[in-house]
């Protein structure tokens, strides 16, 4: 290759947000969402509605938007948060990404975009794996830079495969277009020659999902203060909460510090970083509502029109952290109460939706919801519905997370029971955007109460409607649920904060 040519970049990543406690994820999964290989990315790649994460798109377009360069397609996974992947596909998957990037050599760089909290059935760090298997093959001269979703694990061997690693800033999560172009700015200030050193430090800190917003609380006061550091020397400040529910050796609040030379500054930034965080820890407690107080209150605003609308958070059912999206415990205390005005999002349960449809639209019948419960907190309930509306779920996602993101929710049923209109699909999806409401017919606005099965990511996709005051993260049981006290961790390093009260750590000194 020659001075002038076209830099060749491989593009590749899979992305899984593993809750060990939830049931494995294998092939299919990926493929009802992103499974692409080769020029199936690039097609994506500059698609009107692509499927790809939104930060390779953002690495496409500062990439683009620099010059001369010819992405190298290689394989790109993406699926919602799930259990652990079964091993023997990620075997396959990680020997195809292999196999695809030898034969693509030579490159002159490698850009990975993977989510970091992924686990397999045998294998505790697989995101580690891939990022070393990437160096190996292409060797230690090529760049090679990564992003991460800030709920990401990060292990010591991903840190040392890779020049410099990007986590998200912002959660809920719409910052992902900015960091696939700081990956971009990175990787060509890498190319210019940058020798960068990078500074890591993992405190035993392990926080709850609903602790973890970035526009206030605990980890918010924490990221400002993380990039208030940077300067001319600091080329990035990554501060990833991480996943509690993947349950592994490198569960721990990360902070990941690159610096443009090696002299010193990245280590005494991450230090500082990690004295200011660890004075922080114990703000990091969930504060949920009460089942009964949350019901109590959308008797209330349902009452009274002239009360604010809620917004419910399922966060202990919350498909993006691995939860089925179908237990039972807010509709059916809502069902039993007479409340009305509520619309419900979404439930996935299959064969409900397709009974539904069978049935037909204006069809009355007795819904059953888990008629055969896949879990123990995936109760049967039953209730007297009618048919309002079916669709295909095919659907672009509006606002927030999903936003201008091609999306497939599966056969896809709005159902009536009386004062309460419940979505019913076939894919399990959180519900992060307006959009899976309102591609039924529902109009958000006229409700008195939503209930979402989502942690967080709702709070961007439905701040059109309501406001961070109307939001009621209610506590129930379940797969995702923030008390992490309920949860058999065996692999995590103890003791760690909340789950263990007293923690004596000493945070480093530069």
């Amino acid at each position: 290759m020659t001075r002038n040519a076209p830099r060749r970049v491989a593009i590749l990543g899979l992305m899984l947000e593993s809750n060990r406690f939830a049931p494995v994820i294998g092939e299919d999964d990926f493929v009802k969402r992103v499974y692409l290989v080769g020029d199936e990315i690039l097609e994506d790649l500059y698609s009107l509605e692509p499927k790809l994460p939104t930060e390779i798109r953002g690495f496409r377009a500062e990439m683009d938007s620099r010059g001369n360069w010819q992405p190298v397609p290689i394989l790109v996974g993406l699926v919602e948060a799930g259990g652990p992947m079964d091993h023997a596909f990620f075997e396959t998957a990680i020997q195809e990404i292999r196999t695809r990037l030898t034969a693509a050599l030579p490159v002159d760089a490698v850009y990975i975009s993977n989510h970091g909290a992924m686990i397999t059935t045998e294998n505790a760090d697989p995101d580690g794996e891939i990022f070393a298997a990437v160096r190996q093959i292409v060797g230690p001269e090529v760049p090679v830079v990564a992003t991460l979703d800030l709920h990401g694990n990060v292990s010591e061997r991903m840190v040392e495969s890779v020049d410099a690693i990007v986590a998200y800033q912002t959660n809920p999560h719409v910052d992902m277009l900015d960091r696939g172009r700081d990956a971009a700015s990175i990787l060509h200030e890498l190319f210019a020659g940058m020798k960068p050193e990078v500074a890591f430090v993992r405190l035993p800190l392990v926080p709850p999902t609903v602790t973890l917003l970035t526009e206030a609380g605990p980890y918010a006061d924490i990221m400002r203060f993380g990039q208030s550091l940077r300067d001319d020397r600091i080329a990035n400040v990554s501060i990833l909460g991480g996943f509690a529910y993947s349950d592994t050796p490198k569960n721990g609040l990360a902070i990941i510090v690159t610096a443009r030379e090696r002299d010193g500054s990245a280590r005494r930034v991450a230090n500082a970083i990690a004295r200011h965080a660890w004075s922080q820890h114990k703000r990091f407690v969930p504060h949920l509502t009460s089942l009964d107080e949350t019901v109590r209150k959308v008797l209330e605003v349902g009452a009274d029109p002239s009360l604010p609308a809620v917004i419910l958070a399922d966060v202990s059912d919350n498909p993006g952290g691995g939860g089925n999206g179908n237990t039972m415990w807010i509709l059916e205390a809502l069902y039993k109460a007479g409340a009305t005005g509520v619309i419900v999002g979404v439930i996935n349960d299959p064969a409900l939706a397709q009974e539904a449809a069978r049935l037909g639209q204006g069809a009355r019948f007795r819904a059953v919801f888990n008629r055969v419960p896949p879990d123990e907190f995936s109760q049967r309930f039953e209730a007297d519905a009618r048919v309002v509306s079916i669709r295909d779920g095919d659907c672009v996602g509006r606002r927030g997370f999903y936003a201008g993101r091609r999306m497939n929710l599966g056969l896809s049923v709005l159902l009536d029971l009386g004062g309460i209109q419940v979505v019913v699909i076939s894919i399990r999806t959180q519900c992060a955007d307006p959009i899976f409401l309102e591609m039924m017919g529902l109009d958000i606005r006229a409700a008195r109460a939503v209930v979402v099965k989502s942690r967080g990511h709702f709070r961007a996709g439905f701040d059109e409607f309501f406001g961070p005051d109307q939001v009621i993260e209610v506590d129930v049981p379940g797969l995702t649920s923030p008390v992490l006290t309920r949860f058999d961790f065996r692999r995590m390093p103890r003791p760690v904060f909340p789950i263990d009260a007293e923690v004596d750590w000493t945070p480093p000194q530069d």
